[in-house]
């Protein structure tokens, strides 16, 4: 599938071919794992919405960011219930934590660079989602195809109140320091298949 050429850009490679394969081998796990992405990010926007109470564009952003992750976070239920896949506990992956690591503790720093890290997980989604999306049976692959566009939209509206939260050249440096460890958490070997994993190992 064709990616926005923007999404292209930004990420430093795209989603290892074995990704693919360990996805479709397991979709259980792969969709199991995708809703509680979709609803740690919902949790995130509503944290950061009590956290900067005082910043009114990043709070009318997460606010319509949070309801729409909990949409698909519904959407992808019901898909579950659909294919008779069962709830179970799945923990989570090393990917966003391996990212937050590199986000400094001041502020307004931590602000920017946690938004920066934000673009980082919604362009990798839209980029695996877009992977995916020739391999998958109709159903899947219709509703997949049909999240490209949000979380492309996500990933404008994060890095765009980077920009307006913090100075240009320092957002910049930020963008290639996560990019670098973004870049080895999806090429390196990894011991659990999740939606954001690494090569499976």
């Amino acid at each position: 599938m064709q990616l926005i050429p923007e999404i292209e850009a930004f990420l430093g490679c795209r989603t290892p071919d074995a990704w693919v394969h360990a996805a479709l081998a397991d979709q259980e796990t792969l969709l199991i794992d995708h809703k509680n992405c979709e609803f740690k990010a919902a949790s995130t926007a509503l944290s950061l919405i009590a956290k900067y109470n005082t910043h009114i564009d990043l709070i009318n952003m997460m606010s319509r960011l949070a309801r729409e992750e909990l949409v698909h976070h519904e959407q992808v239920l019901r898909l579950m219930k659909r294919r008779r896949i069962p709830l179970r506990p799945v923990s989570a992956g090393r990917y966003a934590s391996g990212l937050r690591r590199v986000a400094r503790a001041h502020e307004p720093a931590k602000l920017v660079d946690t938004l920066v890290i934000g673009a980082f997980i919604e362009a990798r989604s839209c980029e695996r989602f877009a992977a995916l999306v020739p391999h998958l049976d109709e159903e899947l692959g219709k509703f997949y195809h049909g999240l490209l566009k949000s979380e492309a939209r996500h990933y404008q509206g994060y890095l765009k109140l980077a920009l307006h939260y913090g100075d240009a050249e320092d957002v910049q440096r930020t963008v290639d320091k996560v990019r670098e460890v973004e870049v080895e958490l999806i090429q390196s070997p990894d011991e659990e298949f999740r939606f954001h994993s690494g090569v499976p190992a």
